[in-house]
């Protein structure tokens, strides 16, 4: 009997201070076999079609990686099926993908065929009305972020000028020392993927941080506040990871996509993160409080104390707008499942599964 395969769940894209941030370029690499990007509108069956075939794929026994929407966590951005190269990836905005290598490797799927146009644009003024209410709450809700992550910003000037930066230096160089020693430089160059591990969502903070960071690694953890210096190191072991030949997963914080909180050598089955939730299993603990003066850092408690008040009060606005949205996204949804034949989008989710298999024989 074939063992199920390994379920890894992140974020390609977030809802961050600087709008939608988009790693979708890193949803899978040049080497890919096939591509298929799913186009149609909103409720036409691309998350589900997408889900359908990971499932299939995860039952047959392979890996299978579920970037999921940062505006709806239930739903599906993309599937990746990295043993055979395979990806699927929801092509419409906000972030649009098409073909980059049309026929060679990329191809769309578009289920607008097997919709009922006449039916659909008899809601064409309400679907007019909703997208121009979801673009209004998605900028009222980056405003809210943007402006929190101001406030992030005053906070961590707070604390980095407590950090003695030397200390943090030689962190750094001890955690590449404890990884990396008597490691020559290689030929090959490491290569760096960047994805977020949690995002700003309708539901709040989602992570999928359990599935990435797997009980049989090696876990590394980070005891750190902002502005302590840890997005620093994540960034100076990938580049010492690459330098020794090793490919690297960082994930970014949902925020500010401008810093890091996570990072995966996968060849190590390695993980250096910055949650405090593998503390009780972790190989080694590093304690950037170490690296602070506390004296100084009393003196500014009152201050960033108010400070993370005002910051989660901007972020738990931009979340009921980002929800608003939602919610308005779900009503137009029923615009299009109402006008969809779903028998031939099963048909057309069989014929690509039997394409894919097809791939995963050779």
């Amino acid at each position: 009997m074939t063992s199920v395969g390994n379920i890894r769940e992140m974020f390609p894209g977030g809802n961050t201070a600087y709008g939608f941030y988009s790693f979708y370029d890193y949803i899978i690499g040049p080497e890919a076999n096939r591509i298929f990007i799913i186009k149609g509108g909103p409720g036409v069956g691309k998350s589900t079609i997408m889900r359908q075939i990971g499932d299939e794929m995860l039952q047959r026994g392979y890996d299978v990686e579920f970037h999921h929407c940062s505006s709806d966590n239930d739903s599906l951005d993309g599937v990746v099926i990295p043993a055979i190269k395979i990806a699927l990836i929801d092509g419409t905005a906000p972030h649009v993908v098409d073909p980059k290598n049309p026929g060679a490797v990329d191809e769309i799927i578009h289920l607008g065929d097997y919709w009922n146009e006449d039916g659909i644009r008899v809601y064409k003024d309400a679907i007019i009305g909703h997208n121009r209410q979801i673009k209004y709450l998605f900028d009222r809700a980056y405003r809210y972020l943007a402006a929190a992550k101001s406030v992030r910003d005053d906070i961590s000037v707070s604390i980095e000028s407590c950090v003695d930066k030397a200390k943090v230096y030689h962190l750094a160089y001890d955690i590449n020392q404890a990884l990396f020693k008597d490691m020559p430089v290689s030929d090959r160059v490491g290569k760096q993927r960047h994805l977020f591990a949690s995002a700003i969502t309708p539901d709040g903070i989602v992570d999928h941080l359990d599935t990435l960071i797997v009980p049989q690694a090696q876990r590394y953890v980070l005891k750190a506040d902002i502005g302590s210096g840890s997005s620093f190191i994540l960034l100076d072991v990938a580049k010492a990871a690459e330098a020794v030949g090793y490919d690297v997963e960082l994930y970014h914080c949902p925020l500010v996509p401008d810093e890091v909180e996570h990072i995966i050598i996968p060849a190590l089955n390695t993980a250096i993160t910055i949650s405090c939730r593998f503390e009780d299993d972790a190989t080694l603990i590093y304690d950037m409080n170490d690296c602070v003066d506390s004296d100084k850092l009393n003196a500014l408690k009152d201050k960033i104390s108010k400070d993370r008040v005002m910051m989660d009060s901007l972020m738990n606005e931009a979340i009921i707008s980002i929800a608003a949205a939602k919610k308005v996204h779900d009503e137009m949804e029923s615009y299009y499942k109402s006008n969809m034949n779903f028998e031939d989008v099963q048909q057309a989710k069989n014929r690509l599964l039997e394409r894919i298999l097809k791939y995963a024989a050779n």
